[in-house]
């Protein structure tokens, strides 16, 4: 949906208060000369701590809400006026029966991120269902067949950037013996709920990324940055290391598309002077549940001076590992248990490209506020993120530049698509699968890296316990298909930064064919990202058992971040029959073309 543009409430907030926002924004009622309030129901949006709905039966309104995070009055699309939309508590093995009423003038539509459920249920206009019109209801009606903490949003436009996205908790049915139930006990459990937010019209910003997809990127190579690396490198390693990305015409901090030149950065709606506060007493175990429903930012989560001990990933169990701090994308849940050492704590979630961070307190009494760290320094990307293997390179980024032979980089396209032997797979008779490929990117990776142990470009070596996806295993009872795949298939994760187009294997979505997986049989997915960003892929409609570079199955998600140069494998078993969306959830690159239909049958 594009957005109206809205008056300007003669607020002009340096960039410090507008990374930031204001401590009292969203309170819009007071300024009715300034904006037609009938066409707004909802003139204030409820922000933070969202309101919690229960039951069987649930209903849902969409609509238009004035919100103010920064200074500037905007419209933002609202569930039941607030933001987050309500927080749904049910219960497994229940059948649910979840009213939309859609307000807004544009067609709308949720999605049940992560829920196993018939595909006319799943909320992907085009694909699985026509959409909800303007005035109309949609009733969605399935069986909650798991448990775990998962996300609701909508799949419509930008209207996920605008507001429209709220938590989804399902609590086990039985706390049986059985491993692979939630058993989990804690004394406070809180939803932590990250997401991004623009004054601008969403449609406007990507615009703007069409014609220079690097336009929010405020940490360009600069002289002093050239200066610091004539310290690290000497004058003549600082050159080649330069004119090394000049000759390839690519950015090493181009690590997202969007930053604080933009964003506000905000945990469960509230902006970090806000500051979200969770309570709890000495001595009490707390849960908490955090949902990345950004529509394009990456954080890093760590709680200073404090244990986090994740205990569950995508709503699914995991062996319990004990990190300072952890990455997820756009899509990803983490669930972790804290034991709090002090009368208040900061909980600290970092923009991966290093321009803002969203931030909130677990306190003993509101009004407490910890120490804020320092954001990290922003690391380049380096040749091992580019091109994977190389040489000189290795798994965890360390390189000598000045080493490094520019004539490796492969731009031939023309073998996209074959089989790299760089992945270990079992021998077994399977079946290959193989889809188009066609001419829309800018580079390839002919020697990617197959390792799982890399927190990724701006977490390595920060002194820091930092988790990885080899760290992640699947409890007893959760991987419960034990068959080897019938049959493989790869895809390329593609893209062109001059053009600002996504795409898998070359094509944008509207180019390409359906992928077409058969009905309980065992799949082999391949995934190379031949991009220079980190792609959050997101499976509709089955889950995604993530192997590493042997075949050994780690762990269960529905969400799977590939980095740079990087090849990762997960098995799959289309369990439900329908037509499915496969894409990645940065929104901007779903959009610009990183988007695939999947036929199941």
């Amino acid at each position: 949906m594009k957005l109206p543009i809205q008056p300007v409430l003669n607020f002009n907030p340096n960039r410090r208060r507008f990374v930031q926002g204001i401590a009292a924004g969203g309170v819009l009622a007071s300024f009715p000369m300034l904006l037609n309030a009938e066409s707004y129901p909802n003139k204030q949006a409820t922000r933070g701590t969202a309101p919690v709905l229960t039951g069987q039966v649930i209903d849902l309104t969409v609509a238009e809400s004035l919100v103010n995070f920064t200074g500037v009055t905007r419209v933002a699309t609202t569930i039941n006026g607030s933001i987050p939309a309500p927080t749904l508590r049910l219960r497994e093995g229940d059948e649910v029966t979840i009213r939309v009423t859609n307000r807004l003038k544009v067609p709308t539509s949720i999605h049940w991120h992560g829920i196993i459920l018939p595909y006319q249920m799943d909320g992907v206009p085009g694909i699985s269902f026509g959409g909800i019109e303007p005035g109309e209801t949609f009733v969605y009606q399935f069986k909650l067949k798991q448990s775990g903490t998962y996300w609701y949003h909508s799949h419509s436009g930008f209207q996920e950037m605008t507001g429209m996205y709220g938590a989804l908790i399902i609590e086990p049915r039985e706390m049986q013996s059985d491993s692979a139930k939630d058993h989990i006990s804690a004394d406070r459990d809180y939803v932590m709920l990250l997401s991004d937010w623009t004054d601008e019209d969403p449609m406007s910003v990507f615009s703007k990324l069409k014609v220079q997809g690097d336009v929010y990127n405020y940490n360009q190579p600069t002289v002093s940055s050239f200066f610091n690396d004539v310290s690290k490198l000497g004058f003549k390693g600082a050159f080649e290391k330069r004119q090394m990305w000049n000759q390839m015409r690519m950015n090493p901090t181009d690590l997202a598309d969007l930053s604080s030149a933009t964003l506000t950065y905000l945990m469960n709606g509230t902006t970090p002077v806000g500051n979200w506060t969770g309570l709890f007493q000495p001595g009490e175990t707390i849960r908490l549940r955090f949902i990345n429903g950004a529509g394009n930012t990456f954080y890093d989560i760590r709680i200073p001076e404090l244990k986090m001990t994740v205990i569950q990933v995508d709503g699914q169990n995991v062996q319990p590992v004990s990190v300072d701090e952890f990455r997820f994308g756009p899509g990803e849940t983490y669930d972790v248990i804290v034991e709090p050492q002090h009368d208040v704590h900061t909980v600290f979630a970092q923009s991966m490209e290093r321009t803002g961070y969203a931030l909130g307190t677990l306190a003993i009494k509101e009004g407490l506020t910890g120490d804020i760290p320092e954001l990290d320094p922003v690391q380049w990307l380096t040749m091992t993120d580019m091109m994977g293997e190389m040489e000189h390179g290795s798994a965890n980024g360390n390189m000598n530049h000045s080493e490094m032979n520019h004539g490796e980089m492969a731009m031939d396209h023309s073998q996209h698509g074959k089989q790299n032997d760089s992945l270990a797979i079992p021998s077994q008779q399977i079946r290959h699968a193989s889809t188009e490929y066609g001419p829309s990117v800018d580079a390839r990776v002919d020697m990617p890296r197959t390792n799982l142990d890399d927190p990724g470009i701006g977490l390595r070596d920060n002194g820091r316990r930092v988790l990885t996806l080899s760290d992640l295993r699947s409890v007893d009872g959760v991987l419960n298909d034990k068959r080897p795949p019938d049959q493989e298939i790869e895809l390329h994760l593609t893209g062109n930064m001059e053009r600002y187009s996504w795409s898998f294997d070359g094509l944008e979505f509207g180019k390409s064919t359906p992928v077409n997986l058969p009905h309980n049989q065992r799949i082999r997915v391949i995934l190379q990202n031949d991009t220079m960003m980190t792609h959050p892929m997101h499976l509709h409609g089955m889950w995604s058992d993530l192997e590493d570079d042997q075949g050994n199955v780690l762990v269960r998600r529905h969400t799977i971040p590939v980095q740079p140069a990087q090849r990762i494998s997960f098995l799959t078993t289309p369990h439900d029959l329908g037509r499915w969306a496969w894409h990645c959830h940065l929104l901007f690159h779903m959009d610009a073309g990183m988007f695939r239909e999947v036929v199941v049958s």
